[in-house]
């Protein structure tokens, strides 16, 4: 069977408007450039009034058409500029939070420092220093206060030894081993500490109540009249803690009693001092023999 011949334009008529339509444009656009161009040829001034004209009408479409191709050509390089901003930020962020861990740290190291110049400074002023060692624990959640000084006798540590931290008193050395030793903290119910207020001397007795707060009895109980920051310093007295050691400052008074609170919180500092007994337990003297030589 044969093919069917192909259609010819005719057989639409959509086709032939377009047909006929496209031989309109084509013949008056030849006619429009061919008067242009007489027009140029023979009154140049009168094209370029009217090329002028033909600029003005154009030129906001000119304008849209040449943004869209810059934003169009632009377009590789804003995508480009976006991803590495986001990856440069990315990178500052991580230089940040480095940054901000090492001012941690140099804050940290900072506070350190400083107990650790107090505390030089200290045992610098002491004149029976015995050793500088850290406190590796403390009992600080129960009623019993302890703390653990890596230090024993091998060190020169003993029992009834008083420690002290760059601001004032800890405890005394309870016990002793070769290279530990565990102190008997201000807050322990059984730490007694002889006592004084630096305004005017008042003796008093420092005793703690387990809670990590001190409770202040005057050694004359006609005298109470404690004040709220009062500072009470050791007294000397009773041969363990020297004169002149930071102890407590007041916090309140109740009906009965005073309460103050140390000036060394051992769960706040690392290092401690060891000092010698104020006044160590003499030897008990020999007994003599009648025996003649």
């Amino acid at each position: 069977m044969a093919a069917p011949a192909p259609r010819r334009p005719g057989f639409s008529r959509r086709a032939q408007w377009g047909l006929f339509w496209g031989y309109v444009f084509l013949v008056a656009g030849s006619l429009i450039a061919a008067g242009m161009l007489a027009l140029a040829t023979f009154d140049p001034s009168t094209f370029g009034a009217l090329r002028l004209a033909v600029s003005e009408v154009t030129a906001p479409l000119s304008t849209g058409v040449a943004m869209a191709g810059s934003a169009i050509n632009s377009t590789p390089a804003v995508v480009s500029d976006y991803f590495l901003v986001r990856t440069r930020n990315e990178e500052l962020r991580k230089e940040i939070d480095d940054m901000h861990a090492l001012i941690v740290r140099a804050r940290a190291i900072s506070v350190e420092n400083r107990r650790l110049k107090r505390l030089m400074r200290t045992y610098d002023q002491t004149v029976d220093p015995v050793a500088t060692a850290r406190l590796v624990s403390s009992s600080a959640s129960s009623t019993r206060r302890y703390a653990i000084l890596n230090a024993g006798f091998r060190q020169g540590v003993h029992a009834g030894q008083p420690v002290r931290g760059p601001d004032g008193l800890i405890g005394r050395i309870l016990e002793a081993g070769p290279d530990t030793a565990r102190v008997l903290l201000l807050g322990d119910p059984e730490s007694i500490v002889p006592v004084r207020r630096t305004r005017d001397g008042l003796p008093a007795i420092a005793s703690g109540r387990g809670d990590g707060l001190l409770e202040i009895k005057a050694a004359n109980l006609a005298d109470g009249s404690f004040k709220e920051g009062d500072l009470l310093v050791t007294s000397g007295t009773g041969g363990i803690y020297g004169p002149n050691i930071p102890v407590a400052t007041v916090m309140s008074r109740t009906r009965d009693t005073v309460l103050a609170k140390p000036l060394e919180i051992p769960d706040s500092f690392d290092y401690a001092l060891v000092q010698k007994a104020y006044l160590p337990a003499a030897a008990a003297p020999e007994p003599k023999s009648d025996q003649k030589p």
